[in-house]
């Protein structure tokens, strides 16, 4: 090419660039087809796979970053983060950024999660003759179709061969096929190990919910501080604007979401529930007027349960909701809630349904789970509390071992009657106040703690724990509630 032809693409190449979406349309022309699968594969916890499997452009990806607020001209670099772990650090440019940039933002504003991350280095260390290897070991459980090595890993992932915490098959198959990327693996399982989850350090917020449970890992915590440093790079007047709504997860979607209450009046080996069907009718009008779509289950067993949860772990409307609500009322013992047929069930693998990784739709958006698990007698002896100065890890275990370590989980447990009344009585005076939730949990701890049963000895407080990233405000409802 002579120098004039040079000069000639480069001035194109600059003209094309004047607006944000033209930056990202000469991105789009300098990838392969490769790298488009590539995106799509680091992109499944953050939009539907549905969308994914539509898409046959990196522009079309883009739109749905774009749709999601995952991708914007102040804040690209979750973009930046897709193309520096597809080696294309070439294109860093047209965003601003280079590798190096990118590099010492990654500790604090990571998005594309450990395991991903493994199986698309994993994918690319794989050959096609160690693809036919691990094919041929696993042919029972394939599908018919052509696959690449990213798609076998996907296929793995899909049908719950392999996920986060359960890795055997694929070590399994790369001890017996490719020996070398087991280090790879080993790794990863080192760094999972040091992810350590902290509370905020902000005085003022620690304060006012110094009986709650705050769960952030540190790359949640330091979020907008990296935010900020890209926006030394991009602007920071854009960034320093736009705090406030960056700060409040975004509430202006199709609809407001779904919730589901799961209400266990009667049970076949343990007694009655009484009043529980007044708290599900309380529960089902506050979360109508606040704009969900209200799924009441009664007397639910264990084989029903597993049912509701796939249902709404797929439910398409996900993605273009703001936020799932998820109630249980039933019998149970800290950290686990009973069905209808007395089974056990562990809160953590209730919620566990909820995750990115499981449910596309609902990444990045508030989770919320209600559970009023009754302890009556034969069940679990209450505990006798003195009523100053209660701290809830002397009280019980933690609930932070009953929520995923995963962004946007909250979790709002009590074994007392009242707590239900409380929440619904709170939520119908505070949201018309523009209180966040965590303001109106603390509200409901208070009312909770001033209750005392019938013999006026104990006193049950709950214990909200959550990995919330933003404030969540509910906006205010046009009419008015009666409860």
């Amino acid at each position: 090419m002579t120098s004039q032809a040079q000069s000639l693409t480069f001035r194109s190449d600059d003209n094309c660039q004047s607006s944000f979406r033209g930056k990202l349309l000469t991105i789009d022309s300098k990838l392969e087809i490769q790298d488009v699968e590539g995106l799509k594969f680091l992109c499944r916890d953050f939009v539907s796979h549905k969308k994914l499997e539509k898409s046959n452009s990196a522009s079309d990806i883009f739109d749905h970053l774009l749709a999601e607020e995952l991708l914007s001209e102040e804040d690209p670099f979750f973009l930046a983060e897709l193309l520096y772990i597809i080696k294309q650090n070439s294109l860093l440019r047209y965003l601003n950024q280079s590798k190096e940039q990118v590099e010492s933002l990654l500790p604090t504003r990571r998005r594309v999660s450990l395991f991903r991350n493994l199986l698309y280095e994993l994918s690319e260390s794989i050959g096609s003759e160690n693809l036919k290897d691990m094919i041929f070991l696993q042919r029972d459980s394939m599908p018919k179709t052509q696959l690449t090595p990213l798609s076998f890993l996907a296929y793995l992932e899909k049908q719950a061969l392999i996920d986060e915490d359960n890795l055997g098959l694929l070590e399994d198959l790369c001890r017996k096929v490719v020996p070398n990327l087991i280090r790879k693996i080993e790794r990863y399982k080192r760094e999972k190990a040091s992810e350590v989850v902290t509370p905020p350090v902000d005085t003022e917020t620690e304060s006012l919910h110094q009986k709650e449970e705050e769960l952030f890992s540190p790359s949640d915590i330091n979020q907008f501080h990296g935010a900020l440093s890209v926006g030394s790079l991009m602007g920071c007047g854009s960034i320093f604007s736009s705090f406030k709504e960056a700060n409040v997860y975004r509430m202006d979607r199709k609809h407001r979401g779904h919730c589901v209450i799961v209400n266990n009046h009667t049970f076949a080996k343990m007694p009655d529930r009484p009043g529980t069907d007044k708290d599900a009718e309380c529960l089902s009008r506050v979360f109508q007027w606040l704009g969900f779509s209200v799924h009441v289950y009664k007397n639910v067993t264990k084989g029903h349960l597993d049912e509701v949860l796939q249902e709404f772990k797929c439910h398409p409307d996900h993605v273009d909701g703001d936020c799932f609500v998820f109630c249980v009322l039933t019998h149970g013992k800290f950290g686990a809630v009973y069905s209808s047929d007395g089974t056990l069930v562990p809160i953590r693998e209730i919620m566990s349904h909820f995750t990115a990784q499981k449910c596309p739709g609902l990444a990045h958006k508030p989770k919320l789970f209600f559970i009023q698990a009754c302890q009556g007698k034969g069940i679990q002896t209450p505990v006798s509390i003195e009523a100053d100065a209660v701290n809830p890890e002397h009280v019980s275990p933690s609930l932070k071992d009953s929520i995923p370590d995963a962004a946007d989980f909250l979790l709002g447990l009590a074994t007392c009657s009242w707590y239900i009344q409380s929440l619904c009585n709170r939520l119908k005076s505070l949201v018309p106040r523009h209180e966040d939730i965590l303001s109106i949990l603390t509200a409901v701890n208070n009312d909770v703690s001033q209750q005392a049963d019938k013999q006026g000895t104990m006193k049950q407080m709950p214990q909200p724990a959550y990995t919330l990233r933003k404030k969540l405000v509910f906006p205010v409802p046009q009419k008015e509630l009666l409860l």
